[in-house]
């Protein structure tokens, strides 16, 4: 192969593999347990918003938990549900704001960060659900019910992409 050849094929193919390898889409991705493998992810803005609802498991009525990503965290802004039941607060903390409406207690103004979430997609009664741009996806049918998954905002590949299952889109 000719110098000229050399020089022209060998950044090309550093510039394909940089676009193949390199993260760039931010996305909220579902990871297998504590692994690093991609279960499935969809694809969001910073200061989206989306939310996972499930059903309590004591008091059988719909938990509502909305999250936006900021800074590479899942940031916890509103949660609604029916009934002060087991594991469901009171009152608000610090800066929050507590109150009814239309039935439901919702408490705003929440800015809890959290790196990642885990998460064991109900086989029972919990029935989780993501709510993102008007769609509802049923977790427990694309990631299977009973599966333990780390809920993590991050940047994937183009590569990643294609291994991964875009919930939203598919």
């Amino acid at each position: 192969m000719s110098l000229l050849k050399r020089f022209f094929f060998l950044p090309l193919f550093l510039i394909l593999a940089c676009l193949f390898f390199f993260p760039y889409k931010q996305v909220v991705a579902f990871y297998f347990e504590d692994s690093d493998r991609l279960i499935v992810f969809f694809p969001i803005a910073e200061s989206q918003t989306f939310q996972i609802v499930y059903t309590h498991s004591i008091h059988f009525t719909d938990v509502v938990e909305t999250y936006t990503i900021f800074e590479k965290e899942l940031v916890l802004t509103e949660l609604m549900y029916e009934n002060f039941a087991v594991g469901m607060p009171s009152n608000a903390e610090g800066n929050e704001v507590f109150e009814r409406k239309n039935g439901k207690y919702v408490i705003t103004n929440m800015n809890r960060r959290f790196r990642t979430i885990d998460l064991r997609i109900g086989q029972v009664r919990a029935n989780h659900r993501l709510i993102y741009k008007g769609k509802e996806i049923v977790l427990g049918e694309k990631i299977g019910y009973g599966k333990w998954v780390r809920i993590v905002p991050t940047r994937i590949s183009l590569w990643q992409q294609l291994k991964g299952v875009n919930i939203i889109d598919e």
